[in-house]
């Protein structure tokens, strides 16, 4: 059975079973900010599990991306040495929430196992944890395992933290024979690959209490983990996940790299298993939007990809190796994840770049490391030599200990990040700054949220908060003259999310009157940040509150503007283009994407026409409150690294011009926004561009500033504005034109001071010499030095110009002097006398800042005198 074949028959059984089956979760966590990375199949129901989120369906099934490179789960040490380890693997899994039980999920796994995968009955070995009677008795009694082939395990026992769901778990081995080494599970050989654990069924049934009790849950479910490799493996009959057909293109195009010679070499070569396995998860981390950087999840997709090139180096793989396994991958995996192929040309630039950027730092690191490795007398890389390639050569510390451990060595790492703390503390003492705790406040109350539909409430105050010395504390009262926050128990507000910044407007009462100046979320509540100009406010008080209706529409302009923005990109520069920020404010959108290189002038011209199209339409902007999936179905875009629940916020922009997840406040209509400008694009980091933008009325505001100067224009060059292009250009030429004069004349000039003061110079023996103050800069300056000292053989130059009241000096003696009066003393001699400091080579030195200018003269006089004094150095 091929391993697409296995992924659609574990779906398709579970499905038969009304298991609702769900599609991979992205690797990056929407719902879970302590995970790097999602680790298992149960991340995206993690909320279901734990009964945080009533779930959408009792009963799941999934084939989810897991990835295991960064935190806690890290397997990057073992991949490519052993046959099981991956960065990204595929797990299978079936999932109840408080529906069925033990009894039905190893039922079905039996079943799917035996009567289904038609594995060996006898071949097959339980564990369970000793305390769990209940699984040890369907395991012998139901299903008839023999009870020596149930092994109690007490590392069978699943928990999520501390505290919380828990449970015991029972593992599925199966024995692939004796032509393997290893013992059964529980024995001390066990770790060997001869019983291969390949299924997990965990039974979160437990509630631990802070105290260390296991409470009953209410409802206990289900979670299991089928790993898809490992298992193709053993319907495959092969000895390693590498060798089975999903892995099978890879090899053959790694096969033709470097100094392989074939898929058979290939295989049982660990750095091509290395470089196989990165290609997977490298090209799937990019297509959910992870670009490579020095933090987080950037910095471990940047280590797995210079681990992969370091295994290339390795098998002497020439450059731009790593992109080139794109191709076979998304052949081989694209049609069960289309989203590897739609962005596959992004993909394949990013890793392109990164490559070019490394390759360098690869060579040069590799050579030294070698170097080091082959002098080293005892058996471990000090923690100053490692810190030494880090800092000075940039090369990382987890490659560094990769390459140790393939020596036999290991690596002073508790040296190494001694020395990286010293450098920090270093960085942080020299721009230390004072902060000012700001003041948690915790609320009972959630806001009610009004301002889709009005922009003003009458709302009742919950809560006050005033600002002391920069800290908020909280009051039952604000007097004229002070600045606070006040919450309400409604509001018509919008608090600062997803990129659009927080309403303004006024709290009223008879008696008082707030001015809000911002809005922010804390907590569950929507605080109005400002100042009471007239009366007080007191908690409890009913108030009229009133969103300043201009701002809220010059933000809603440029906030629809943004969803047409980003869809624009999408289609000029390709599916690829996803967001990465962004700011909606009143005045301009800014709006940040992942692209790898700037935008034409053709392509900004051709984003402004799409969407000014889509405003001219003047479509209908719609909003819908859809079931999570629905969304998903309808083509709804879920943003990069933000949290949706199962009931969401759909805007939909211009007859499907624009289907995105949104919370904010936006226009009735398209034509409402009036135009979109672009005013500028930048890079921002590596493969993240960023867009600046306005709308509305910053668009005439704009469009006036640029009419604007081009009357001013026009009427400078005395010419129509069709005709404004030509006139720069005739200016810009005359302007090339003066300059190449200009730059004549001068060369003429300097060729006529260095004739003038070569023929000036004074003679001591068989030496000339030259002290003179020139005019000019110090360009100037060293053209006459130049030209003078191309004039003599044997010389003693000493030349001086004054800009902006400040001196700098130019000093120079011949090759055949320099070695008994350096250029150098000359410099320090004159520059003493007026202030100039300094250095330089035996034949020529240079200094500046000096500012006594009176007494350059005697100064550059001394000079003469200065050489006749070292006569007789000269003269020998």
């Amino acid at each position: 059975m091929r391993t697409d074949q296995l992924r659609r028959a574990y779906l398709d059984f579970f499905q038969d079973l009304d298991h609702k089956v769900y599609s991979s979760a992205p690797l990056v966590p929407t719902n879970d900010p302590t995970l790097l990375f999602t680790v298992a199949g149960m991340v995206q129901f993690k909320d279901a599990l734990t009964g945080a989120a009533t779930p959408e369906t009792p009963r799941a099934v999934s084939c989810q991306l897991c990835m295991r490179a960064g935190g806690k789960h890290n397997d990057l040490d073992n991949v490519g040495y052993t046959a099981r380890h991956h960065t990204l693997f595929e797990m299978l899994g079936n999932f109840s929430f408080g529906e069925y039980f033990k009894e039905e999920a190893i039922d079905w796994a039996w079943k799917f196992v035996v009567d289904f995968l038609r594995f060996e009955k006898e071949r097959i070995w339980i564990t369970i944890h000793p305390t769990d009677d209940e699984a040890k008795d369907l395991w012998v009694r139901k299903i008839g395992i023999r009870p020596e082939r149930v092994i109690p395990h007490s590392d069978n026992f699943w928990e999520m933290g501390n505290t919380g769901p828990c449970g015991p778990n029972t593992e599925i081995f199966y024995d692939q024979g004796d032509s393997f080494e290893g013992g059964p599970p529980g024995s001390p050989d066990e770790d060997g690959d001869r019983f291969l654990e390949f299924w997990n069924l965990v039974f979160p049934q437990f509630d631990r209490q802070p105290d260390g009790e296991l409470a009953p849950l209410a409802a206990p479910s289900v979670d299991t983990g089928l790993g898809l490799e490992r298992t193709a493996a053993l319907m495959q009959g092969v000895a390693s996940n590498f060798a089975t057909d999903i892995f099978e293109p890879l090899f053959q195009a790694a096969s033709r790299i470097g100094n392989v010679q074939s898929i058979e070499e290939a295989l049982n070569t660990p750095s091509v298993r290395v470089i196989v396995d990165h290609i997977r998860s490298c090209a799937f981390l990019i297509a959910d939007g992870v670009l490579p950087s020095n933090e987080g999840r950037g910095y471990v997709l940047r280590r797995v990809i210079r681990r992969a090139l370091r295994h290339g180096h390795r098998v002497g793989a020439s450059d731009g190796f790593f992109c080139r396994l794109v191709d076979p991958l998304v052949n081989t995996m694209g049609e069960a994840y289309p989203g590897l192929s739609d962005a596959q040309s992004q993909i394949e630039s990013v890793l392109e770049q990164e490559e070019e950027k490394f390759a360098s730092t690869l060579r040069f690191g590799m050579r030294l490391l070698n170097s080091l490795i082959q002098n080293l007398a005892v058996k471990e890389l000090h923690g100053e030599t490692v810190f030494k390639l880090y800092d000075t050569y940039g090369f990382p510390l987890d490659l560094t200990q990769d390459i140790a451990r393939e020596h036999g060595l290991t690596v002073d790492v508790e040296g190494f990040e001694a020395l990286m703390k010293e450098q920090r503390d270093r960085a942080r003492g020299a721009g230390r700054f004072e902060t000012q705790e700001t003041k948690t406040v915790r609320f009972e109350t959630e806001v009610e949220f009004e301002g889709y539909r009005n922009l003003q409430v009458e709302a009742q105050v919950l809560e006050l908060l005033r600002e002391d010395d920069g800290e908020l504390v909280s009051v039952d009262v604000l007097r004229t003259g002070e600045s606070g926050r006040v919450g309400l128990d409604r509001t018509p507000f919008y608090a600062e999310a997803g990129g659009q910044v927080g309403d303004t407007g006024r709290i009223t009462t008879n008696v008082c009157s707030f001015d809000v100046s911002d809005t922010q979320r804390m907590d569950r509540q929507y605080m109005h940040q400002g100042k009471v100009v007239r009366g007080e406010i007191r908690t409890g008080d009913s108030v009229q509150t009133q969103v300043d209706a201009v701002r809220r529409q010059d933000v809603a302009r440029n906030h629809t503007g943004t969803h047409l923005l980003h869809s624009a990109l999408k289609r000029i520069l390709g599916s690829h283009v996803s967001q990465r920020g962004s700011l909606v404010a009143p005045d301009r959108l800014r709006f940040d994407f992942a692209h790898d290189q700037p935008l034409t002038a053709e392509e900004v011209e051709q984003i402004e026409d799409s969407v000014n199209e889509q405003i001219a339409l003047n479509t209908q902007v719609k909003t819908e409150v859809l079931p999570y999936d629905q969304a998903i179905t309808l083509g709804a875009e879920a943003l990069f690294g933000e949290k949706y629940g199962e009931i969401v916020r759909v805007l939909l922009v211009g007859n499907g011009y624009s289907t995105e997840f949104c919370g904010g406040t936006h226009v009735a209509a398209t034509g409402e926004i009036g135009s979109l400008r672009i005013v500028s694009q930048s890079g921002i980091s590596a493969g993240v561009r960023r867009i600046e933008a306005v709308t509305g009325r910053g668009a005439q505001a704009r469009a006036r500033v640029d009419d604007r100067a081009l009357r001013e224009l026009s009427a400078m060059l005395k010419t129509n504005r069709p005709g404004l292009v030509d006139g720069v250009t005739s200016l810009l030429d005359e302007k090339l034109e003066l300059m190449k004069s200009l730059k004549q004349s001068r060369t003429s000039g300097v060729a006529n001071v260095g004739r003038d003061l070569a023929t000036e110079a004074e003679t001591v023996g068989d030496v000339r010499v030259v002290s003179a103050v020139v005019d000019g800069d110090a360009d100037a300056l060293m053209s006459i030095y130049d030209d003078l000292r191309s004039r003599m053989q044997s010389y003693v130059i000493a030349l001086a110009v004054v800009v902006d009241r400040r001196i700098q000096l130019v000093c120079g003696v011949s090759r055949d002097l320099s070695a008994d009066i350096p250029a150098s003393e000359l410099l320090k001699f004159v520059g003493s006398q007026v202030g100039v400091r300094g250095g330089g080579k035996p034949e020529m030195a240079r200094g500046g800042g000096g500012t006594d200018t009176d007494s350059l003269p005697t100064a550059m006089n001394s000079v003469l005198d200065w050489v006749r004094d070292r006569e007789s150095l000269i003269a020998s």
